[in-house]
């Protein structure tokens, strides 16, 4: 039963991560809880799959020293810039891979934390994908759906102590 159930989670991932290729118009709003702040942030976001065996696959599996006989079912390449919508300011571009090993999200560099971001996901059906993961002392629960082909939201909620501090949702839009 677990070889079936680890197929189907594997075809389920490669298929999300297929469908999420291309470049993203992201529009994302985060709500700071305690203090009622508002934070409107407009984000090109271009994905490449990546499949089994891939070199930057293989890389990513190295970084989080897994067992060379560890290999990722599939991934993407993610390259980012923001703008913030209130002042105008761009941010720098940033990139990162994710790769996926059971129901396992391991993630590149590139991120503003101190150590590697490693989630768990499941699927609570095709098209919506959930993960979660522990980062400092906060829990980070973010739920991706596709609504069609062309769009895609998003929602973050980030905790700390069991106290949520803050929520960030986004809509996404295919735009190539």
């Amino acid at each position: 039963m677990t070889n079936v159930v680890s197929q189907l989670e594997a075809s389920l991932i490669k298929t999300f991560l297929q469908e999420s290729e291309g470049n993203w118009s992201s529009e994302r709003r985060y709500y700071a809880l305690p203090n009622g702040k508002v934070k409107e942030i407009k984000k090109t976001v271009a994905m490449r799959f990546l499949d089994q065996g891939s070199p930057e696959l293989t890389e990513l599996a190295q970084l989080h020293e897994l067992n060379e006989d560890a290999v990722m079912t599939c991934g993407s390449y993610v390259e980012w810039n923001n703008v913030d919508i209130t002042t105008g300011e761009e941010g720098s571009k940033r990139w990162t891979v994710l790769g996926s090993l059971g129901t396992t999200m391991y993630f590149g560099r590139n991120f503003p934390v101190p150590k590697l971001v490693v989630a768990e996901y499941y699927f609570r059906d095709p098209k919506t994908i959930y993960l979660w993961t522990e980062e400092n002392g906060a829990l980070f629960e973010e739920e991706l759906r596709f609504v069609g082909k062309n769009y895609r939201t998003r929602q973050t909620v980030i905790s700390r102590g069991g106290v949520q501090q803050m929520i960030a949702q986004y809509m996404e839009k295919l735009i190539a």
